[in-house]
């Protein structure tokens, strides 16, 4: 994990003197959906703390289960997974999270981490020390609302991934996964992807998408080979694909019918 450590405090974006990370955050495309969103300028001017801008390359782990929470996440651009390993030793990914989406809260109850978190992307992040969010949390009512917020999505994306993504039929499993996975991707924008004929999104290896949906290998293979002849995706190595998401949705609407 590569870690720069950036100073956080507001300035005039205008001003060329400006401090780097001040530019970075008024330029950030999460700027809004992150935590620190909810705060106004007032409340930006209250932070005094570093604020650590991990990068964390593909398939290396941002925090383990069992470890002291110490800080959450701002994912600010890439894709995690949170891993398990069951009693019977069999691993399991149990949901997925993408820029915007804070990740590791169970620091915030001091307690420690439930998951293992691991990088499917490179990935973009900032890390906020929780002695510094008890701090804002104090002074900030609309810090603690857009927190309340957050823990009932985590808890509601929990709920779903188990609905969706773990129980059913294999063929509707694997398509609510592809429809995750155009909802975590940055392309095309968000507001966008209702309307967008095609999105690219990343591709989780086979074995990958059996620990997610509690598949075997051969049947992710087979229906992601069915699912590329009938032109729901296009593979794009090395890890890629391009989902017609218009297929997408009349194939999941098919099987909700059946």
């Amino acid at each position: 994990m590569l870690t720069r450590i950036l100073p956080l405090y507001l300035q005039d974006h205008r001003d060329p003197h400006t401090h780097p990370q001040a530019r970075v955050c008024a330029a950030c495309e999460v700027r809004q959906s992150a935590l620190f969103g909810a705060l106004a300028a007032e409340g930006l001017e209250r932070i005094h703390a570093h604020i650590e801008a991990p990068q964390v390359a593909v398939d290396q782990m941002v925090y383990s289960r069992g470890q002291p929470g110490a800080a959450v996440y701002t994912i600010r651009a890439g894709i995690v997974r949170f891993e398990r390993v069951t009693e019977g030793g069999d691993r399991r990914i149990v949901r997925l999270a993408g820029p915007g989406d804070l990740i590791g809260l169970e620091a915030l109850v001091q307690r420690p981490y439930s998951d293992e978190a691991v990088a499917c992307t490179p990935l973009q992040l900032c890390r906020i020390p929780r002695l510094l969010v008890d701090e804002l949390g104090q002074a900030e009512s609309s810090l603690m609302s857009e927190l309340m917020r957050r823990w009932q999505a985590a808890l509601e994306q929990s709920e779903a991934w188990v609905a969706d993504l773990a129980t059913g039929a294999a063929r509707r499993r694997m398509l609510k996964l592809l429809q995750r996975l155009v909802e975590l991707s940055d392309e095309p924008t968000p507001a966008d992807k209702a309307a967008a004929a095609a999105c690219t999104i990343w591709l989780p290896r086979r074995d990958q998408m059996g620990d997610m949906l509690d598949l075997t290998l051969e049947t992710a293979s087979r229906l992601i080979s069915k699912l590329r002849r009938e032109g729901v995706l296009e593979l794009q190595p090395p890890r890629h694909a391009a989902v017609n998401t218009r297929r997408l949705a009349e194939a999941l609407a098919e099987q909700d019918r059946g």
